[in-house]
């Protein structure tokens, strides 16, 4: 009961700072949307437009619910999810698997005049809002504007409001700008982004990622376009600064990190997502960093299990300042279930149970989530979720350790 009091007293505390960090993005977003209208100058957005643009996306995220799968997030928030610090510990779900492909004929470029050369497609702001009871913050913010070009590749463009904050470190802000480009050819999807990271007292820093996603085997759907069977595999790779926290941005560390996805929808209520990362870091460390979870549904519900392996090469923590276990293991089971609640609010909840070993020791490892969609209108939703866990992301000795995340995404369809 304590520690609830004391998770609302520190957001008390930091209302006045998030109503700071608010204004300053309205400013921000508006500069953003003129530059983009800059930018892209040929771009009309007449309504007839937009009309068109809404019956292309028949298969957006949206409505990416009719292959009994849950709602796909798009690929720029893909990266987010499937980021190495983002995996375990906190244990949150893998990426969305890809969607099949359609039946239809790919788009052609159109020349009757007037037709613009990229039209706004979306708007994606992704919120994270991360404490533990060791003092430890880290907020994000970051807003993603994807328009698609007339031969039906895209280009993103992300910014935003990061803030890192930890006892005995000078707190520190964050301003990412990236942009990204995402394109097919053949089956083969490709996408790339490169970008800096502005903070208010360390220096500016490049950020650059890359995925090349291939179906292995092709996706088979039955006639209501439910998905059956899907293998997917991806490599990725990523480069720029280690958002862990405070101490380690101060430190300035950065690394690089590489390594294949594999998603496969084995069949209509059984799939498996496995993942390996390899990382570099620029203070001379590296680590190993397993993820595989196989899940089953049944009908509303479902259940899963989760492996999760990390090490490193050096315990850098003191030093360095992020979280380097030279061998670390979570395993547990999820139960969870998800519906619709009304019809525009969709939930889940989930608990997982298990045991997690750092340096030899086993402890108990549990997670409890639950997250929630609401479809303002047919062009907008905003998912909500909040999380607890026990599972380390710092060496805390033979302290207790207990991890809060509240998250959310508004998504905009023109």
């Amino acid at each position: 009961m304590a520690d609830s009091f004391r998770h609302y007293l520190f957001i008390y505390r930091y209302s006045f700072l998030l109503k700071l960090i608010l204004g300053y993005l309205q400013i921000q977003l508006g500069v953003i949307l003129n530059v983009g209208v800059w930018i892209f100058s040929e771009v009309q957005l007449q309504a007839a437009q937009l009309h068109e643009n809404r019956k292309s996306l028949s298969s957006s995220p949206i409505n990416a619910i009719q292959y009994d799968l849950e709602p796909a997030k798009p690929l720029s928030h893909r990266f987010l999810i499937a980021a190495p610090e983002n995996f375990n510990p906190d244990l949150r779900l893998p990426p969305p698997p890809p969607k099949p492909p359609e039946n239809s004929s790919p788009p052609t470029t159109s020349t009757k005049p007037g037709t613009p050369s990229a039209v706004l497609e979306s708007i994606d702001t992704d919120y994270r809002y991360d404490t533990d009871n060791f003092g430890q913050t880290n907020l994000f913010i970051e807003p993603t504007f994807q328009f698609r070009l007339r031969n039906g590749n895209k280009i993103f463009f992300k910014t935003g409001f990061d803030f890192f904050e930890q006892r005995g470190v000078e707190s520190v802000s964050n301003f990412p700008l990236q942009v990204g480009w995402q394109g097919k050819i053949g089956q083969v999807t490709l996408q790339t982004a490169a970008g800096v990271d502005v903070f208010d007292r360390l220096p500016t820093a490049i950020n650059l990622n890359a995925k090349v996603e291939a179906p292995i085997l092709p996706a088979r759907v039955s006639p209501s376009g439910q998905l059956r069977s899907l293998l997917v595999l991806s490599g990725n790779l990523e480069q720029g600064p280690y958002k862990s926290n405070a101490r380690t941005l101060e430190n300035q560390i950065t690394a690089w990190r590489f390594g294949p996805d594999l998603y496969w929808q084995i069949d209509r209520n059984t799939s498996l997502f496995s993942s390996l990362r390899l990382g570099n870091y620029n203070d001379g460390n590296s680590d190993v960093q397993t993820f595989s979870r196989l899940e089953r549904k049944f009908g509303q519900f479902s259940l899963a299990a989760n492996l999760f392996t990390w090490s490193y090469d050096r315990d850098l923590e003191r030093t360095s300042g992020y979280f380097s276990p030279p061998d670390f293991l979570v395993y547990n089971a999820e139960v969870a279930w998800e519906g619709d609640i009304t019809k525009f609010l969709r939930c889940r909840l989930a608990a997982n149970l298990g045991r997690q070993r750092l340096k030899g020791e086993f402890d108990n490892a549990n997670t409890y989530q639950t997250r929630c969609t609401v479809k303002l209108t047919p062009n907008i939703e905003a998912d909500l979720g909040y999380s607890f866990s026990n599972v380390r992301n710092q060496d805390t000795g033979e302290s207790a350790y207990g991890g809060n995340s509240l998250t959310g995404q508004l998504r905009v369809k023109f």
